[in-house]
């Protein structure tokens, strides 16, 4: 697997092609769809919303981008690769490298500092280096300000924002979000979702929104809604 080749061929490959995917659990009377028969191709630079009403699937589906889950049928490739055919030590350094992960309650470090919070996500660059980066990703959120500050001294919409400049800290090709605001309030969730547009407008930054709300996938060029484990619409399809 070489994951620099494949950013470099991510304009002629999509980032994501799923054929059939569907994920069940059980057996027999027992089995659940939680996902089922869905295909998906998401391009580079794409900022595209997942919506659905809680058990449509959402959730099922953002593991299966993310790497963290196999599809039972079907196939989900991610820059060409068909996951289910990767080793675990490539899954590892493919979620590493390749994806970063935003999710709704934050989960940031309480005893390190923000910066030291964006810092964490890559322990194996040198200190210097890793200190250049996440100010500078802490500049590309919006928080040049707070990067000496403990989680429990930022709001909820800093957390966030220091969240995705640590899920940015790789240089991930695309930005997996669960629920980004779905603890914040509708003015805080608002700026989190300006920033989430801007990293795709401006920095052509892949993203992808799973979300219940559907005031919050308003805000995606692109919305795919999800029903009982299938696609029911995808506004990127003619």
């Amino acid at each position: 697997m070489q994951h620099a080749e494949s950013r470099a061929a991510g304009l002629a490959v999509p980032l994501y092609e799923l054929s059939g995917a569907g994920r069940s659990h059980g057996s027999g009377a027992g089995r659940v769809d939680a996902l089922a028969d869905v295909d998906l191709v998401i391009r580079p630079g794409e900022l595209v919303a997942i919506t659905g009403a809680s058990g449509s699937g959402k959730t099922t589906l953002l593991e299966l981008l993310g790497a963290l889950d196999e599809p039972t049928t079907g196939v989900v490739r991610c820059m060409g690769y068909d996951l289910s055919r990767l080793r675990r030590a490539e899954l590892v350094r493919l979620r590493r490298e390749a994806i970063g992960f935003v999710f709704e309650q934050f989960n940031l470090i309480p005893t390190l500092t923000a910066q030291q919070n964006v810092e964490a996500a890559m322990a194996s660059r040198p200190g210097g280096r890793r200190r250049r980066r996440a100010a500078d990703l802490l500049e590309t959120v919006g928080l040049p300000h707070r990067a000496g500050t403990l989680p429990c001294r930022l709001s909820g919409a800093e957390k966030q924002r220091v969240a995705i400049a640590r899920a940015l800290a790789n240089g991930p090709s695309v930005l997996l979000a669960d629920e980004p605001t779905g603890s914040l309030d509708p003015l805080t969730g608002a700026e989190i979702l300006a920033l989430l547009h801007r990293l795709a407008t401006e920095l052509r930054q892949t993203v992808v929104v799973a979300t219940r709300r559907s005031s919050v996938a308003a805000f995606a060029p692109r919305v795919v809604t999800l029903r009982d484990g299938r696609v029911l619409e995808d506004s990127g399809v003619p």
